[in-house]
């Protein structure tokens, strides 16, 4: 039989904009933790869709609510009351402790909307039309679109894209006292990712996040959260600030939200919603009844104990085994961190993370590499321990053979 990955191979390079530098890999089809590419060969996904199959593939919770919805109705619009955006709304209300939630179909989309909330909500508070700043952190990343690249403290994703929307200004992630001396009469909100992604899978210090919800409460600034890659039970608790207990104002989830069927939400304090009125925002597609019904299954499984439990517990065992990876590099690795199945493994130096990724693609494992240099762990919270177990086993045999060839 003929191979057929090299003509998808042709085809995507012919008709596909090259935003992305693509793995020559192409799958056909999941269930769990395990991915089958199109000749047939298996992979251990510690990827997760980049912490969006947090269920696995094939859900049959989720499965079985597509299947039905798409029979009934997937489309009305946000000009009538949608039954199945009320329920995920409730429900999401309910496990943050925060007021209302608006719909939306990306985490960028959901980070849109919670800075222009952040300003609005000044605006109509403090009545100062020069009460816009937005601190945020050095190293964050909150989307693709023009307000959420302004957000995102990276150059490379701001070059060539200016100019960009003023009013937002960096500091350094944990440090508190940085971010205390940026505070002017001009800045209205803080915002944040509760760890850091992108940026390197960087983790707060102990008493951060609570030193900075003390800083916006003496100030009367907003806190904005930014949990879309973090949030929906990756660290072990449906909410990653649910570990510092604090109360932000803002909180943003999307990617693992509906387990790969595009949703984004933006929640609310009381206090923020009572300034949203008709009109200020909308989106055409945002929280329609088959995306809502998606994440409204996503929501049940993850939220049981049980689920969020196994991520914690699993999770310890995952920085375990990453640690006796560590141990054993030769120095290859030089850092291990994590918080449920949300793992990283940093390298003493920077390394080609293209070559590396595909090195572990040729092995049967998953994984990607941020920053030219930390290997981020997401693997999907049904992974067995011995899934988990083998995915590492795999992982450190690659990272001896890279050390042989540097």
């Amino acid at each position: 039989m003929k191979d057929p990955m090299p003509e998808f191979i042709r085809r995507g390079d012919l008709s596909v904009l090259s935003t992305y530098k693509r793995q020559p890999l192409a799958f056909k089809s999941g269930k769990g933790a395990v991915l089958t590419d199109v000749c047939g060969k298996k992979y251990l996904d510690f990827l997760s869709g980049i912490a969006v199959t947090n269920l696995g593939h094939g859900y049959p919770a989720v499965t079985r609510v597509l299947k039905a919805q798409a029979g009934k109705l997937l489309h009305v619009s946000n000009i009538f009351v949608l039954p199945e955006q009320v329920a995920l709304a409730e429900a999401l209300t309910k496990l943050s402790g925060l007021a209302k939630a608006f719909f939306c179909n990306s985490g960028a989309e959901a980070n849109e909307a919670a800075i222009k909330f952040a300003r609005h909500a000044s605006l109509t508070t403090h009545q100062d039309p020069n009460r816009y700043g937005i601190i945020c952190m050095d190293h964050s990343f909150h989307g693709r679109t023009l307000g959420a690249i302004s957000a995102t403290m990276q150059p490379a994703y701001q070059s060539g894209f200016g100019p960009l929307v003023p009013g937002f200004s960096k500091v350094s992630f944990n440090d508190i006292e940085a971010l205390e001396k940026a505070i002017t009469p001009q800045t209205c909100a803080v915002f944040l990712e509760p760890m850091q992604a992108e940026g390197g899978m960087t983790f707060p210090r102990a008493g951060y996040l609570k030193a900075v919800s003390a800083l916006c409460q003496k100030h009367d600034l907003l806190l904005i959260l930014d949990e879309v890659q973090v949030g929906n039970g990756r660290t072990g608790r449906y909410f990653a600030f649910e570990h510092d207990g604090i109360k932000p104002d803002i909180v943003t989830l999307a990617k693992g939200l509906a387990s790969g069927v595009p949703i984004g939400a933006t929640l609310v304090s009381a206090a923020v919603a009572k300034t949203i009125t008709p009109g200020l925002h909308a989106s055409t597609f945002g929280g329609n009844p088959f995306s809502t019904v998606a994440a409204m299954a996503t929501v049940k499984a993850i939220a049981n104990p049980s689920l969020l439990k196994k991520v914690r517990e699993e999770g310890k065992n995952l920085l375990k085994l990453a640690g006796d990876i560590k141990k054993s590099s030769k120095g290859l690795i030089s850092d291990v961190r994590g918080l449920g199945f949300f793992v990283a493994l940093e390298f003493a130096q920077e390394v080609d993370g293209a070559a590396f990724v595909a090195d572990c693609l040729q092995r049967g494992l998953i994984v990607n590499v941020v920053k030219n240099k930390v290997i981020r762990l997401v693997p999907p919270f049904v992974a067995t321990k011995a899934q988990l177990t083998r995915g590492m086993q795999i992982l450190k045999t690659a990272i001896l053979a890279w050390g042989k060839k540097v």
